[in-house]
């Protein structure tokens, strides 16, 4: 029986693990564009004196893609920072349990307040189709204030597939 929770978990949280590193791999490219995008403003406006507000816009959205959507790919890799007094010195089993806690008491809750305050702000900016406030920026803010739904989502699939690898390490046997 134990053997069955155990596979189940481990599948679980593969199978989020799995979704979390192919959107961080995919969003990582955004990284690039915005880089060459950037250049490629500087450009226009210090050589050429053209000034593109919808490209300006597109590197910010970018970055807010990029950050949003590839926070629950850090988190999978345990790249966020931590501040590691007591963690740092725990064994498998510690770190596992202080993994587990932080989940369930601050991670998911934390992210379940964001997609329930952030949920009529998105649905507003929907209901009117909002764009940008300038002329010829980009006519997709809706979507760019999408990421507040899609930023706790993630981060909430990825907790969960931490709490099935903690619990895993908690509970297995023959390790201290």
């Amino acid at each position: 029986m134990e053997e069955i929770c155990v596979t189940r978990l481990t599948s679980l949280a593969g199978l989020l693990d799995s979704l979390s590193a192919t959107v961080g791999k995919y969003i990582s490219w955004l990284a690039l564009f915005m880089v060459l995008t950037q250049f490629f403003l500087v450009l226009a406006r210090y050589v050429f004196g053209i000034g593109l507000i919808a490209v300006q816009e597109s590197v910010i959205y970018s970055f807010a893609l990029l950050f949003m959507l590839g926070a629950a790919d850090t988190l999978r890799r345990d790249g966020h920072v931590r501040i590691d007094i007591l963690y740092g010195k725990l064994g498998e089993k510690g770190k596992a349990f202080i993994n587990l806690l932080g989940n369930l008491f601050v991670l998911i809750p934390v992210c379940l307040v964001i997609l329930i305050i952030s949920w009529p702000y998105v649905a507003g900016s929907w209901t009117i189709i909002e764009g940008s406030r300038e002329s010829s920026g980009l006519p997709v803010l809706f979507f760019l204030k999408s990421l507040l739904l899609a930023f706790p989502v993630l981060m909430i699939l990825q907790g969960i597939a931490s709490t099935c690898h903690a619990i895993v390490q908690i509970f297995a046997k023959g390790q201290p």
